[in-house]
Protein backbone atom coordinates (compact mmCIF):
# COMPACT_ATOMS: atom_id res chain seq x y z
CA UNK A 1 0.00 0.00 0.00
CA UNK A 2 1.37 3.40 -1.01
CA UNK A 3 1.87 6.07 1.68
CA UNK A 4 -0.60 8.94 1.65
CA UNK A 5 1.12 12.22 0.69
CA UNK A 6 1.08 15.04 3.24
CA UNK A 7 -0.40 18.07 1.49
CA UNK A 8 0.28 20.47 4.38
CA UNK A 9 4.08 20.35 4.13
CA UNK A 10 5.55 23.29 2.12
CA UNK A 11 8.43 22.54 -0.26
CA UNK A 12 10.94 25.20 -1.38
CA UNK A 13 11.10 25.80 -5.14
CA UNK A 14 14.15 26.74 -7.22
CA UNK A 15 14.55 27.63 -10.90
CA UNK A 16 17.45 25.86 -12.60
CA UNK A 17 18.82 27.88 -15.51
CA UNK A 18 20.89 26.38 -18.33
CA UNK A 19 24.29 25.10 -17.21
CA UNK A 20 26.96 22.52 -17.98
CA UNK A 21 28.79 19.86 -15.99
CA UNK A 22 32.28 19.02 -17.28
CA UNK A 23 34.91 16.33 -16.88
CA UNK A 24 38.43 17.32 -15.84
CA UNK A 25 39.62 16.63 -19.40
CA UNK A 26 36.91 18.93 -20.80
CA UNK A 27 37.88 21.71 -18.39
CA UNK A 28 41.47 21.55 -19.62
CA UNK A 29 40.40 21.42 -23.28
CA UNK A 30 38.20 24.50 -22.89
CA UNK A 31 40.19 26.57 -20.37
CA UNK A 32 43.78 25.36 -20.71
CA UNK A 33 46.11 22.67 -19.41
CA UNK A 34 46.13 22.39 -15.63
CA UNK A 35 43.09 24.62 -15.21
CA UNK A 36 40.78 23.97 -12.25
CA UNK A 37 37.28 25.34 -11.81
CA UNK A 38 37.06 28.41 -9.57
CA UNK A 39 34.16 28.76 -7.14
CA UNK A 40 31.89 31.72 -7.85
CA UNK A 41 29.08 30.81 -5.47
CA UNK A 42 28.01 27.71 -3.52
CA UNK A 43 24.64 26.26 -4.55
CA UNK A 44 21.85 25.19 -2.23
CA UNK A 45 22.64 21.50 -2.75
CA UNK A 46 25.67 20.62 -0.58
CA UNK A 47 28.95 20.14 -2.44
CA UNK A 48 27.84 21.87 -5.66
CA UNK A 49 28.92 25.33 -6.80
CA UNK A 50 28.49 27.77 -9.66
CA UNK A 51 31.93 28.23 -11.19
CA UNK A 52 33.40 31.47 -12.49
CA UNK A 53 33.88 29.78 -15.87
CA UNK A 54 31.32 29.95 -18.68
CA UNK A 55 31.18 28.39 -22.15
CA UNK A 56 29.29 28.83 -25.39
CA UNK A 57 27.01 25.96 -26.44
CA UNK A 58 26.79 25.66 -30.23
CA UNK A 59 24.15 23.67 -32.10
CA UNK A 60 23.05 23.16 -35.69
CA UNK A 61 21.04 26.39 -35.86
CA UNK A 62 22.17 28.60 -33.03
CA UNK A 63 24.24 29.09 -29.92
CA UNK A 64 23.88 29.96 -26.24
CA UNK A 65 26.46 32.34 -24.79
CA UNK A 66 27.91 32.53 -21.28
CA UNK A 67 26.47 29.26 -20.06
CA UNK A 68 27.62 28.71 -16.48
CA UNK A 69 29.75 25.70 -15.52
CA UNK A 70 28.61 23.89 -12.37
CA UNK A 71 31.18 22.06 -10.26
CA UNK A 72 32.70 19.84 -9.14
CA UNK A 73 33.84 17.93 -12.22
CA UNK A 74 31.99 14.77 -13.24
CA UNK A 75 32.85 11.59 -15.11
CA UNK A 76 30.77 12.67 -18.14
CA UNK A 77 29.88 15.99 -19.75
CA UNK A 78 26.27 17.08 -19.31
CA UNK A 79 24.61 20.14 -20.84
CA UNK A 80 21.20 21.11 -19.42
CA UNK A 81 18.94 23.45 -21.39
CA UNK A 82 15.23 24.23 -21.58
CA UNK A 83 13.06 22.99 -24.45
CA UNK A 84 12.94 26.53 -25.84
CA UNK A 85 16.75 26.69 -25.86
CA UNK A 86 17.02 23.26 -27.50
CA UNK A 87 14.83 24.59 -30.32
CA UNK A 88 17.10 27.64 -30.54
CA UNK A 89 20.08 25.30 -30.91
CA UNK A 90 18.25 23.27 -33.57
CA UNK A 91 18.58 20.01 -31.63
CA UNK A 92 15.91 17.61 -30.36
CA UNK A 93 17.20 17.15 -26.82
CA UNK A 94 15.68 14.29 -24.80
CA UNK A 95 13.88 14.79 -21.49
CA UNK A 96 16.11 13.05 -18.94
CA UNK A 97 17.13 12.95 -15.31
CA UNK A 98 20.66 14.10 -14.56
CA UNK A 99 23.18 11.37 -15.33
CA UNK A 100 20.96 9.51 -17.83
CA UNK A 101 23.03 10.37 -20.89
CA UNK A 102 22.89 7.28 -23.13
CA UNK A 103 22.17 8.26 -26.74
CA UNK A 104 22.12 12.01 -26.07
CA UNK A 105 22.90 14.36 -28.97
CA UNK A 106 26.15 16.18 -29.56
CA UNK A 107 26.91 19.89 -29.26
CA UNK A 108 30.06 21.95 -29.55
CA UNK A 109 31.34 23.68 -26.42
CA UNK A 110 33.59 26.70 -26.85
CA UNK A 111 35.85 28.18 -24.20
CA UNK A 112 38.77 30.62 -24.14
CA UNK A 113 41.35 27.87 -24.80
CA UNK A 114 39.55 25.74 -27.38
CA UNK A 115 36.44 23.88 -28.50
CA UNK A 116 35.09 20.45 -27.70
CA UNK A 117 32.55 18.24 -29.44
CA UNK A 118 30.61 16.20 -26.89
CA UNK A 119 27.40 14.29 -26.25
CA UNK A 120 25.31 15.00 -23.15
CA UNK A 121 22.65 17.55 -24.17
CA UNK A 122 19.41 17.07 -22.19
CA UNK A 123 16.29 18.87 -21.07
CA UNK A 124 16.24 18.07 -17.36
CA UNK A 125 13.12 16.44 -15.93
CA UNK A 126 11.52 18.34 -13.10
CA UNK A 127 12.43 16.67 -9.85
CA UNK A 128 12.32 16.91 -6.09
CA UNK A 129 15.48 16.52 -4.01
CA UNK A 130 14.76 15.03 -0.58
CA UNK A 131 16.31 12.88 2.11
CA UNK A 132 14.81 9.57 3.33
CA UNK A 133 13.56 11.50 6.38
CA UNK A 134 11.88 14.07 4.12
CA UNK A 135 10.26 11.27 2.11
CA UNK A 136 8.82 9.71 5.26
CA UNK A 137 7.56 13.08 6.50
CA UNK A 138 5.96 13.93 3.15
CA UNK A 139 4.47 10.46 2.77
CA UNK A 140 6.17 9.57 -0.53
CA UNK A 141 8.15 6.51 -1.57
CA UNK A 142 11.37 6.05 -3.54
CA UNK A 143 11.29 5.14 -7.21
CA UNK A 144 8.05 6.89 -8.08
CA UNK A 145 6.63 10.18 -9.26
CA UNK A 146 4.38 12.71 -7.58
CA UNK A 147 2.17 15.66 -8.45
CA UNK A 148 2.84 19.01 -6.84
CA UNK A 149 0.74 22.15 -6.60
CA UNK A 150 2.48 25.52 -6.77
CA UNK A 151 1.27 28.46 -4.70
CA UNK A 152 1.08 30.94 -7.57
CA UNK A 153 -1.72 33.12 -9.00
CA UNK A 154 -1.98 30.57 -11.84
CA UNK A 155 -2.53 27.70 -9.41
CA UNK A 156 -0.24 25.41 -11.38
CA UNK A 157 -0.23 21.64 -10.85
CA UNK A 158 2.79 19.72 -12.16
CA UNK A 159 2.60 16.01 -12.86
CA UNK A 160 5.43 13.47 -13.29
CA UNK A 161 7.76 15.05 -10.74
CA UNK A 162 10.63 12.60 -10.21
CA UNK A 163 11.85 11.84 -6.70
CA UNK A 164 15.60 12.05 -6.08
CA UNK A 165 16.03 10.64 -2.58
CA UNK A 166 19.51 10.77 -1.08
CA UNK A 167 21.20 11.45 2.23
CA UNK A 168 22.66 14.92 2.69
CA UNK A 169 20.56 16.80 0.12
CA UNK A 170 18.43 19.88 0.76
CA UNK A 171 14.65 19.60 0.25
CA UNK A 172 14.02 21.50 -2.98
CA UNK A 173 11.85 21.25 -6.10
CA UNK A 174 13.85 22.00 -9.27
CA UNK A 175 12.10 23.44 -12.34
CA UNK A 176 13.65 24.73 -15.55
CA UNK A 177 13.03 28.21 -16.93
CA UNK A 178 10.24 27.12 -19.29
CA UNK A 179 8.32 25.52 -16.42
CA UNK A 180 8.90 28.52 -14.17
CA UNK A 181 7.69 30.96 -16.83
CA UNK A 182 4.57 28.89 -17.48
CA UNK A 183 3.75 28.97 -13.75
CA UNK A 184 4.49 32.68 -13.43
CA UNK A 185 7.46 32.14 -11.11
CA UNK A 186 10.42 34.44 -10.66
CA UNK A 187 13.67 33.81 -8.86
CA UNK A 188 14.61 35.96 -5.88
CA UNK A 189 18.19 36.43 -7.05
CA UNK A 190 20.56 35.83 -9.93
CA UNK A 191 22.51 32.78 -10.95
CA UNK A 192 22.21 29.23 -12.17
CA UNK A 193 19.90 28.12 -9.31
CA UNK A 194 17.46 30.72 -7.98
CA UNK A 195 15.10 30.24 -5.05
CA UNK A 196 11.52 31.40 -5.66
CA UNK A 197 9.28 33.33 -3.32
CA UNK A 198 6.86 30.45 -3.57
CA UNK A 199 6.18 27.04 -2.02
CA UNK A 200 4.97 23.76 -3.49
CA UNK A 201 2.87 21.03 -1.88
CA UNK A 202 2.66 17.34 -2.71
CA UNK A 203 -0.74 16.77 -4.29
CA UNK A 204 -0.63 13.05 -5.09
CA UNK A 205 1.66 10.13 -5.66
CA UNK A 206 1.66 8.42 -9.05
CA UNK A 207 -1.48 6.31 -9.32
CA UNK A 208 -3.40 8.37 -6.76
CA UNK A 209 -4.30 11.30 -9.02
CA UNK A 210 -7.98 10.42 -9.28
CA UNK A 211 -8.34 10.37 -5.49
CA UNK A 212 -6.50 13.64 -4.79
CA UNK A 213 -8.19 16.96 -4.11
CA UNK A 214 -6.75 20.13 -5.62
CA UNK A 215 -5.12 22.49 -3.18
CA UNK A 216 -6.38 26.03 -2.89
CA UNK A 217 -3.68 28.34 -4.16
Amino acid sequence: MQPVPRQDQPIPVAISAHHVHLTEAAVEALFGAGHSLRVLQPLSQPGFFAAEETVSVIGARGRLERVRVVGPCRTANQIEVSRTEAIQLGIDAPLRLSGDLAGTPEVTLSGPAGTLRTTGLIVARRHLHLTPTDAQRLGVAAGGEIEVALETPRGTVLRHVALRIDDGVVLELHLDTDEANAAGLRGTGEGVLQRCDCAAHVRAAAGQEDQAKCLAT
